[in-house]
């Protein structure tokens, strides 16, 4: 069923609608094409140069071409691994409460080299860290305070491995954050 005023024909090849489809069909020049779709990828969020390369390869831009342009991003610095997992370290590390092990882990999935990784990482020093264990453990005691104690120890030290922190600060922080809550557990005993 059509609307009222508009007909169903196809627009003519010589049109301003037919040339517009025209172009879209036509092949683009990937240069412009890989441009594009970094820019685009880039304005919602920064990005490693990996994940813009499997960007790129996914839309079958060629090598040569996705090599030079992100050759000419990085030298423009909209590319920038190391700018990227600092960023990246902060914000983790201060709204998902993750640890550095478990942020190194998911900076190296994103393609961002090892070295870089842990340099961003260790700039959590581990009294900051330590600290963002207690505030995880203090969020979530009140919801685990129903269970029985080896599942609320099990749920609470879980939590803090799912982010990264090591074993030792993990059994600490929830002994001490149980006791301040008023629960004595034998469980984490020395």
């Amino acid at each position: 069923m059509t609307r009222p005023g508009r007909s169903r024909r196809r627009a003519d090849p010589g049109s301003v609608a037919g040339e517009s489809a025209q172009r879209q069909q036509a092949p683009r020049d990937p240069v412009e094409q890989a441009r594009e779709i970094c820019l685009r990828l880039l304005t919602v969020r920064p990005r490693t140069r990996v994940e813009l390369e499997q960007a790129l390869r996914r839309k079958e831009i060629p090598e040569d071409v996705i090599a030079a342009v992100l050759d000419r991003y990085s030298d423009l610095k909209l590319v920038d691994d190391a700018a990227f997992a600092e960023l990246w370290v902060r914000s983790r590390h201060t709204h998902q409460g993750m640890a550095r092990r478990a942020l190194v882990a998911e900076l190296r999935r994103k393609g961002v080299d090892g070295e870089t990784a842990a340099e961003a990482a260790s700039t959590v020093d581990s009294e900051a860290e330590e600290e963002r264990a207690r505030a995880l453990v203090r969020r979530k005691i009140s919801s685990v305070m129903r269970v029985d104690e080896l599942a609320r120890v099990r749920r609470l030290v879980g939590m803090l491995a799912r982010k990264g922190y090591p074993e030792g600060l993990a059994y600490r922080v929830v002994r001490d954050e149980l006791r301040a809550a008023g629960e004595e557990t034998t469980l984490l005993d020395d």
